[in-house]
Protein backbone atom coordinates (compact mmCIF):
# COMPACT_ATOMS: atom_id res chain seq x y z
CA UNK A 1 0.00 0.00 0.00
CA UNK A 2 1.05 3.52 -0.46
CA UNK A 3 2.27 5.94 2.46
CA UNK A 4 -0.01 6.67 4.69
CA UNK A 5 -0.57 10.41 4.10
CA UNK A 6 -1.08 9.16 0.02
CA UNK A 7 -4.03 6.95 1.79
CA UNK A 8 -5.36 10.07 3.98
CA UNK A 9 -5.25 12.17 0.77
CA UNK A 10 -6.79 9.81 -1.00
CA UNK A 11 -9.89 10.09 1.73
CA UNK A 12 -11.10 13.52 0.20
CA UNK A 13 -12.63 11.93 -2.70
CA UNK A 14 -15.58 10.05 -3.54
CA UNK A 15 -14.94 6.84 -6.02
CA UNK A 16 -17.35 5.22 -8.01
CA UNK A 17 -15.88 3.90 -10.93
CA UNK A 18 -12.35 3.30 -12.24
CA UNK A 19 -12.08 6.94 -13.67
CA UNK A 20 -13.09 8.12 -10.53
CA UNK A 21 -9.46 6.85 -8.77
CA UNK A 22 -7.65 7.78 -11.42
CA UNK A 23 -8.53 11.62 -11.70
CA UNK A 24 -7.63 10.99 -7.95
CA UNK A 25 -4.67 9.32 -8.67
CA UNK A 26 -3.42 12.16 -10.92
CA UNK A 27 -4.29 15.27 -8.83
CA UNK A 28 -2.75 13.69 -5.98
CA UNK A 29 0.88 13.10 -8.39
CA UNK A 30 0.39 16.65 -9.36
CA UNK A 31 0.37 17.71 -6.24
CA UNK A 32 3.44 15.82 -5.15
CA UNK A 33 4.90 17.35 -8.22
CA UNK A 34 4.07 21.11 -7.21
CA UNK A 35 6.06 19.45 -3.85
CA UNK A 36 8.92 18.79 -5.73
CA UNK A 37 9.24 22.48 -7.51
CA UNK A 38 9.08 23.93 -4.10
CA UNK A 39 11.88 21.99 -2.60
CA UNK A 40 14.08 22.34 -5.85
CA UNK A 41 12.94 26.53 -5.24
CA UNK A 42 11.56 26.67 -8.68
CA UNK A 43 9.22 29.41 -7.66
CA UNK A 44 11.65 31.58 -7.15
CA UNK A 45 11.89 32.14 -10.66
CA UNK A 46 8.23 30.83 -12.00
CA UNK A 47 4.75 31.43 -11.04
CA UNK A 48 1.72 28.74 -11.07
CA UNK A 49 -0.92 29.64 -13.29
CA UNK A 50 -4.04 27.60 -15.11
CA UNK A 51 -6.61 25.11 -14.73
CA UNK A 52 -4.85 23.40 -12.24
CA UNK A 53 -4.00 26.28 -10.26
CA UNK A 54 -7.63 27.12 -10.28
CA UNK A 55 -8.29 23.21 -9.35
CA UNK A 56 -5.48 22.64 -7.08
CA UNK A 57 -5.49 26.53 -4.85
CA UNK A 58 -8.92 28.03 -5.50
CA UNK A 59 -11.24 24.41 -5.31
CA UNK A 60 -12.31 24.53 -8.75
CA UNK A 61 -14.76 22.06 -8.61
CA UNK A 62 -13.42 20.23 -11.88
CA UNK A 63 -10.52 17.63 -12.38
CA UNK A 64 -7.25 19.81 -14.73
CA UNK A 65 -4.59 17.19 -16.49
CA UNK A 66 -1.60 19.55 -17.20
CA UNK A 67 0.64 21.84 -14.94
CA UNK A 68 1.26 25.61 -16.69
CA UNK A 69 3.92 27.53 -15.08
CA UNK A 70 5.43 30.97 -16.80
CA UNK A 71 8.62 32.73 -15.53
CA UNK A 72 8.64 36.27 -13.79
CA UNK A 73 11.28 37.29 -15.74
CA UNK A 74 12.06 35.84 -19.73
CA UNK A 75 14.29 32.89 -19.08
CA UNK A 76 15.12 31.55 -22.60
CA UNK A 77 18.38 29.33 -21.46
CA UNK A 78 16.07 27.79 -19.04
CA UNK A 79 16.79 24.15 -18.61
CA UNK A 80 14.51 21.41 -17.16
CA UNK A 81 16.33 18.82 -16.82
CA UNK A 82 17.31 19.72 -13.54
CA UNK A 83 13.56 20.41 -12.14
CA UNK A 84 12.25 17.08 -13.55
CA UNK A 85 14.77 14.85 -11.62
CA UNK A 86 13.60 16.80 -8.38
CA UNK A 87 9.91 15.85 -9.27
CA UNK A 88 10.66 12.01 -10.39
CA UNK A 89 13.02 12.23 -6.80
CA UNK A 90 9.97 13.45 -4.79
CA UNK A 91 7.35 10.95 -6.59
CA UNK A 92 9.39 7.78 -5.97
CA UNK A 93 9.64 8.98 -2.37
CA UNK A 94 6.38 9.00 -2.23
CA UNK A 95 5.53 5.63 -3.18
CA UNK A 96 4.91 6.81 -7.66
CA UNK A 97 6.98 4.67 -10.10
CA UNK A 98 6.90 7.50 -12.93
CA UNK A 99 9.13 8.24 -15.74
CA UNK A 100 10.07 12.05 -17.09
CA UNK A 101 10.57 13.18 -20.75
CA UNK A 102 11.13 16.34 -22.25
CA UNK A 103 9.18 17.31 -25.27
CA UNK A 104 11.11 18.08 -28.01
CA UNK A 105 10.26 21.52 -29.77
CA UNK A 106 9.14 21.40 -33.24
CA UNK A 107 9.33 25.32 -33.58
CA UNK A 108 10.20 28.19 -32.18
CA UNK A 109 8.14 28.24 -29.24
CA UNK A 110 8.51 29.75 -26.15
CA UNK A 111 6.76 27.01 -24.29
CA UNK A 112 8.62 24.14 -22.54
CA UNK A 113 7.09 20.91 -22.05
CA UNK A 114 7.48 17.88 -20.62
CA UNK A 115 5.85 14.64 -19.27
CA UNK A 116 5.36 12.52 -16.27
CA UNK A 117 4.12 9.12 -16.82
CA UNK A 118 3.37 6.42 -14.61
CA UNK A 119 1.45 2.56 -15.39
CA UNK A 120 -2.26 3.40 -14.21
CA UNK A 121 -2.52 -0.46 -13.53
CA UNK A 122 0.21 -0.38 -10.80
CA UNK A 123 -0.79 2.46 -9.12
CA UNK A 124 -4.91 1.47 -8.85
CA UNK A 125 -3.54 -2.12 -7.45
CA UNK A 126 -1.89 -0.21 -4.67
CA UNK A 127 -5.47 0.67 -3.82
CA UNK A 128 -7.93 -2.02 -4.84
CA UNK A 129 -6.83 -4.91 -5.94
CA UNK A 130 -10.84 -5.06 -7.66
CA UNK A 131 -9.94 -2.11 -9.77
CA UNK A 132 -10.19 -3.07 -13.34
CA UNK A 133 -8.05 -0.86 -16.17
CA UNK A 134 -5.79 -1.95 -19.02
CA UNK A 135 -2.50 -3.42 -18.20
CA UNK A 136 -0.78 -1.24 -20.21
CA UNK A 137 -2.76 1.81 -19.35
CA UNK A 138 -0.23 4.88 -18.65
CA UNK A 139 -1.03 8.12 -16.89
CA UNK A 140 0.16 11.14 -18.23
CA UNK A 141 0.55 14.35 -16.27
CA UNK A 142 1.71 17.61 -18.68
CA UNK A 143 4.12 20.17 -17.25
CA UNK A 144 4.49 23.60 -19.81
CA UNK A 145 6.66 26.25 -18.59
CA UNK A 146 6.33 30.00 -20.82
CA UNK A 147 9.72 31.03 -20.66
CA UNK A 148 8.66 34.41 -22.64
CA UNK A 149 6.12 35.69 -20.37
CA UNK A 150 4.20 38.72 -21.32
CA UNK A 151 4.16 41.13 -18.57
CA UNK A 152 1.90 42.93 -16.42
CA UNK A 153 0.33 39.96 -14.11
CA UNK A 154 -0.15 40.22 -10.24
CA UNK A 155 1.90 37.13 -8.17
CA UNK A 156 0.52 35.71 -4.89
CA UNK A 157 2.13 32.89 -2.27
CA UNK A 158 -0.44 30.53 -1.49
CA UNK A 159 0.08 27.92 0.88
CA UNK A 160 -0.50 24.36 0.65
CA UNK A 161 -0.64 21.48 2.82
CA UNK A 162 -0.77 18.10 1.00
CA UNK A 163 1.03 16.14 1.34
CA UNK A 164 3.04 18.07 3.51
CA UNK A 165 2.89 22.00 3.74
CA UNK A 166 4.36 23.71 1.56
CA UNK A 167 3.96 27.73 -1.06
CA UNK A 168 3.50 27.96 -4.28
CA UNK A 169 3.80 31.39 -5.90
CA UNK A 170 0.71 32.28 -8.53
CA UNK A 171 -1.32 34.67 -9.40
CA UNK A 172 -3.61 36.66 -8.15
CA UNK A 173 -7.82 35.71 -9.23
CA UNK A 174 -7.67 38.45 -11.20
CA UNK A 175 -4.68 37.83 -13.43
CA UNK A 176 -5.54 33.85 -13.65
CA UNK A 177 -8.75 35.50 -14.79
CA UNK A 178 -7.27 37.70 -17.43
CA UNK A 179 -5.04 34.72 -18.80
CA UNK A 180 -8.14 32.35 -19.24
CA UNK A 181 -9.81 35.45 -20.74
CA UNK A 182 -6.44 35.55 -23.54
CA UNK A 183 -7.34 31.57 -23.48
CA UNK A 184 -10.76 32.26 -24.74
CA UNK A 185 -10.81 35.09 -27.12
CA UNK A 186 -7.43 33.47 -28.80
CA UNK A 187 -7.49 30.15 -29.08
CA UNK A 188 -7.95 28.52 -31.95
CA UNK A 189 -10.97 27.49 -32.04
CA UNK A 190 -11.09 24.53 -34.76
CA UNK A 191 -7.72 23.00 -33.63
CA UNK A 192 -8.48 23.39 -30.01
CA UNK A 193 -11.95 23.29 -28.44
CA UNK A 194 -11.69 23.74 -24.62
CA UNK A 195 -14.77 23.33 -22.96
CA UNK A 196 -13.08 23.86 -19.60
CA UNK A 197 -12.42 27.14 -20.45
CA UNK A 198 -15.84 27.99 -20.87
CA UNK A 199 -16.63 26.50 -17.38
CA UNK A 200 -13.83 28.40 -15.38
CA UNK A 201 -15.08 31.33 -17.32
CA UNK A 202 -18.47 30.31 -15.14
CA UNK A 203 -16.23 30.19 -12.29
CA UNK A 204 -15.12 33.26 -12.77
CA UNK A 205 -18.27 35.16 -12.99
CA UNK A 206 -19.67 33.05 -10.24
CA UNK A 207 -17.01 34.52 -7.90
CA UNK A 208 -17.50 37.81 -8.61
CA UNK A 209 -13.94 38.05 -9.74
CA UNK A 210 -12.54 41.25 -11.88
CA UNK A 211 -10.37 40.16 -14.94
CA UNK A 212 -7.46 42.43 -14.96
CA UNK A 213 -7.65 44.08 -17.95
CA UNK A 214 -3.98 45.46 -18.17
CA UNK A 215 -2.64 41.88 -18.03
CA UNK A 216 -5.02 41.19 -20.82
CA UNK A 217 -3.88 43.26 -23.04
CA UNK A 218 -0.72 42.81 -22.76
CA UNK A 219 -0.88 38.87 -23.62
CA UNK A 220 -3.17 40.02 -26.86
CA UNK A 221 -0.44 42.37 -27.83
CA UNK A 222 2.25 39.63 -27.57
CA UNK A 223 0.44 37.76 -29.60
CA UNK A 224 -0.85 39.67 -32.37
CA UNK A 225 -4.49 39.73 -31.08
CA UNK A 226 -4.59 43.59 -30.16
CA UNK A 227 -2.76 46.38 -31.48
CA UNK A 228 -0.48 48.42 -28.78
CA UNK A 229 -2.69 51.84 -29.14
CA UNK A 230 -5.89 49.83 -29.04
CA UNK A 231 -8.01 50.50 -26.08
CA UNK A 232 -9.52 47.61 -23.96
CA UNK A 233 -12.33 48.16 -21.64
CA UNK A 234 -15.04 45.81 -20.63
CA UNK A 235 -17.57 46.55 -23.43
CA UNK A 236 -14.60 45.90 -26.19
CA UNK A 237 -13.88 42.18 -24.03
CA UNK A 238 -17.41 41.58 -24.25
CA UNK A 239 -17.86 42.44 -27.86
CA UNK A 240 -15.19 40.16 -28.91
CA UNK A 241 -15.87 37.13 -26.51
CA UNK A 242 -19.68 37.74 -28.05
CA UNK A 243 -17.99 37.56 -31.57
CA UNK A 244 -16.27 34.47 -30.43
CA UNK A 245 -19.15 32.71 -28.37
CA UNK A 246 -21.09 33.17 -32.29
CA UNK A 247 -18.82 30.71 -33.93
CA UNK A 248 -18.48 27.80 -30.89
CA UNK A 249 -19.70 24.29 -31.27
CA UNK A 250 -21.36 23.91 -27.82
CA UNK A 251 -21.95 19.78 -28.31
CA UNK A 252 -17.92 19.93 -28.62
CA UNK A 253 -17.46 22.54 -26.16
CA UNK A 254 -19.25 20.32 -23.57
CA UNK A 255 -18.00 17.00 -24.77
CA UNK A 256 -14.45 18.40 -24.17
CA UNK A 257 -15.13 19.47 -20.35
CA UNK A 258 -17.97 16.35 -19.46
CA UNK A 259 -15.01 13.95 -18.16
CA UNK A 260 -13.18 16.41 -15.66
CA UNK A 261 -16.18 17.18 -13.92
CA UNK A 262 -17.15 15.18 -10.84
CA UNK A 263 -20.52 14.41 -10.42
CA UNK A 264 -24.13 13.91 -12.48
CA UNK A 265 -25.28 17.30 -10.65
CA UNK A 266 -22.64 18.94 -12.74
CA UNK A 267 -23.25 17.23 -16.09
CA UNK A 268 -26.44 18.21 -15.63
CA UNK A 269 -25.46 21.86 -15.56
CA UNK A 270 -23.90 21.30 -18.90
CA UNK A 271 -27.73 21.11 -20.49
CA UNK A 272 -27.74 25.11 -19.89
CA UNK A 273 -25.25 25.85 -21.91
CA UNK A 274 -25.75 27.74 -25.37
CA UNK A 275 -25.35 30.73 -27.40
CA UNK A 276 -28.09 32.26 -25.71
CA UNK A 277 -26.62 31.55 -22.16
CA UNK A 278 -23.01 32.89 -22.74
CA UNK A 279 -23.84 35.75 -25.17
CA UNK A 280 -27.17 37.12 -23.62
CA UNK A 281 -26.59 36.46 -19.91
CA UNK A 282 -23.15 34.97 -18.79
CA UNK A 283 -21.00 37.71 -20.47
CA UNK A 284 -22.77 40.36 -19.34
CA UNK A 285 -21.96 39.73 -15.51
CA UNK A 286 -18.03 39.57 -15.92
CA UNK A 287 -16.62 42.57 -14.03
CA UNK A 288 -13.33 43.81 -14.50
CA UNK A 289 -9.97 45.50 -13.30
CA UNK A 290 -9.91 48.76 -15.99
CA UNK A 291 -6.34 49.68 -17.04
CA UNK A 292 -4.62 52.40 -15.44
CA UNK A 293 -5.01 56.26 -16.57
Amino acid sequence: MFDEKIEQMLSRYEFHTVHDHENALKEIIQEIVLLGLWRSKFYEKAVFYGGSALRILHKLDRFSEALDFLFIQPEKAFNIQKYLGAVKSELELWGFEVSTEEKDKKNKSTIDSAFIKANTLVHLLKIDSNLKTHKNAVMKIKLEIDQDPAIGFASDLKYHLHPIPFTIKTMTLPSLFAGKMHALLCRTIRANIKGRDWYDLIWFVKNNIPCELHYLKNKMVQTGHLDLSEALDKKKVVDLLSEKIKVVDFSLVKRDVEPFLKNSRQKDELNLWSEAFFNDYLIQEIDVQPLCA
